[in-house]
């Protein structure tokens, strides 16, 4: 049922227990129990099941039965006060009564029966909001800043960053959703040991050394995107990057500075082409290294060395985390010199609280686990006012990609990598009845990654099946939900009248909807009634996943309702009822897959 239907079905029931507290003398904090409303788990036991009888009983001193019966026989007479009683067809917004019956089971739970003119009143609500149905207002325009991808540039994105693409993408449109102003910010690691071996690989290749000579660096990277690079820093050529001024090679080999500034350009191009294939946009990028040149990194030491926090041991200097809830102190200097990785993380989030993100959410790869004591460690011994628990965390664990029914090894450094654009285009593969390739349809590509990769709990493992991506079949979860919204198109295609007129008159009650009384027309617009709270539910929790897991819920009533029913039929009011709900199932379908950035194709 609708989110403000069962809003007002659980305030019939807190006043009918407020009034049943009131008789027994009970003080009303005494009974202030949430009112819980659950669907069933056998639909024959009704709509909504409540056990607020059972919550009840120990206060009330009495049998939950016997409060059972009670508050069935107040919510009853509550409920029929809401009745309009004139037979007409009410708008959704109306204060119709909603209840058919109520029925007590077992010790004392009240199974709710809806009236059928109260669950079809979703279709409207549907049609009436469009594109804005399932949408909230709960977090009322406050800031949120959302950091994902946040990859080192010391190469293309890959798998990896593509599913945090997909699950950061995601979860700010659902922020978005639920009434949030979101940034999306991509903080480059573009200092330290990393980007030092980068612009030592370079320079290797640029001096004609390959990973096979004693003198190329230990820990360099060796994929053929470095010999790119060097060659393209020894032709002078110029790239440019998002936000980046332009760099232009120096031709030097022996200049490691130069190096790395075009290295670092080049590998920010290619990451800005990935993330655009992925059509993953950033209101945001922010360096690490403008937190050394703005001497924030150095700030936060000293801060932190005046107010007590850290001390010296080995000849490194360590914070004294464990005040704050780590299991042991940490290195912040290394004894060698130079800052271990969470100190400029420190830094880099009093600047978010500083700019303003009283809430800041992080997605990153589950091996950043051990980073987030330290940082939140760091940011409660500054003093500065940031509340314990910022930011939040998402975590993830990686992709293991199967092709062909064997799995694709990847591993930057020795060149055996799959890049974020390969899985699209292998995803979108196009192919001839021999079998052969024919070309990449990346629309089709960017839906299947796109959706696989939200498709499971973040902190869960997840195989690509590249195969499976690529099938047009039941078992391809983005074909079935994407397949569903096509025939729901082709049966307005078919029809081939006006839907914009068809849908007005269904939202604003001109178009009888009491022909809508199959089983599986109520299980669908019962589905349909669900979005607005799944949506909630996946902001709560910041779990996309459940927004895929909805649609190929609502993608399997929608294809059983297709096989089961016929729309163009004669009745001309059967027809236009259907047809209503068709539009519903429609736009709620497209709602859902933009949440997850998702097509919406009308044919396939």
């Amino acid at each position: 049922m609708l989110k403000e239907q069962k809003s007002r079905l659980a305030a019939l029931f807190a006043q009918a227990a407020s009034e049943l507290a009131a008789r027994a003398g009970v003080e009303q904090a005494q009974v202030a129990a949430e009112v819980t409303l659950e669907r069933p788990k056998q639909a024959a036991h009704g709509d909504l099941a409540c056990n607020l009888a059972m919550q009840l009983a120990k206060p009330l001193k009495a049998p939950p039965r016997k409060i059972a019966e009670q508050l069935v026989e107040r919510v009853r007479e509550l409920d029929r006060d809401c009745s309009t009683d004139d037979g007409a067809i009410a708008p959704p917004h109306t204060q119709a009564a909603m209840i058919e019956a109520l029925e007590i089971a077992g010790p004392g739970f009240i199974n709710i029966r809806l009236r059928d003119d109260a669950k079809r009143a979703a279709v409207p609500q549907v049609l009436a909001d469009g594109g804005a149905f399932g949408r909230g207002t709960r977090g009322a325009g406050r800031p949120v800043i959302v950091e994902f991808v946040s990859a080192n540039p010391t190469g293309p994105l890959h798998v990896g960053h593509g599913r945090q693409g997909a699950l950061g993408d995601a979860l700010s449109a659902l922020l978005e959703a639920d009434g949030w102003t979101v940034t999306r910010e991509f903080y480059y690691n573009d200092a330290g040991a990393q980007i030092d071996n980068l612009a030592r690989s370079v320079q290797a290749r640029a001096r004609g050394l390959t990973p096979e000579d004693p003198s190329f660096p230990a820990d360099g990277y060796r994929g053929d995107y470095i010999v790119d690079i060097a060659n393209d820093y020894l032709a002078r050529a110029t790239v440019s990057a998002e936000r980046v001024p332009e760099v232009t090679g120096a031709g030097d080999p022996e200049d490691l500075e130069a190096i790395r500034r075009f290295a670092v350009a080049c590998l920010r191009r290619e990451q800005d082409l990935d993330l655009r294939a992925f059509g993953v946009r950033f209101d945001n990028y922010y360096l690490e290294s403008s937190l050394y040149a703005d001497g924030r990194v150095q700030q936060a030491v000293d801060t932190l060395v005046a107010a007590g926090k850290t001390y010296e041991d080995g000849g490194a200097l360590w914070l004294r985390t464990t005040g704050y809830g780590d299991d042991k102190d940490r290195v912040m200097r290394k004894s060698e010199g130079g800052y271990t990785y969470f100190v400029p993380d420190v830094a880099y989030h009093v600047t978010k609280w500083e700019r303003g993100f009283q809430r800041a959410i992080n997605i990153q790869g589950s091996d950043h686990h051990g980073t987030i004591a330290r940082v939140r460690a760091g940011l409660q011994a500054l003093g500065v006012g940031i509340p314990a628990g910022y930011p939040d965390y998402v975590l993830h664990k990686m992709v293991t990609v199967m092709r062909g029914g064997e799995e694709v090894k990847i591993s930057k450094r020795a060149g055996s990598y799959v890049t974020l654009r390969d899985l699209i285009t292998w995803s979108g593969e196009q192919r001839d009845e021999a079998g052969q390739a024919t070309g990449s349809d990346e629309q089709r590509g960017r839906d299947a990654v796109r959706f696989f990769l939200i498709s499971r709990k973040a902190d869960s493992e997840f195989v690509f099946d590249v195969d499976l991506a690529l099938s047009r079949s039941d078992e391809n979860p983005v074909y079935y939900v994407q397949y569903a919204h096509a025939r729901l198109c082709s049966v307005l295609a078919q029809w081939g009248g006006d839907a914009d007129a068809l849908a007005a008159s269904a939202a604003d009650g001109r178009i009888d909807l009491s022909p809508l009384a199959a089983p599986r027309e109520f299980a669908l617009i019962a589905r349909l009634a669900e979005f607005p709270e799944r949506v909630a539910e996946a902001v709560d929790e910041l779990a996309p996943h459940a927004i895929a897991f909805y649609l190929k819920d609502l993608a399997a009533e929608v294809h059983s309702y297709y096989n089961a029913e016929r729309f163009l039929v004669d009745d001309e009011a059967l027809r236009n009822a259907r047809l209503a709900l068709v539009l519903a199932a429609r736009q709620v379908l497209r709602n859902g897959l933009a949440l997850i950035g998702v097509s919406a194709p009308e044919r396939m």
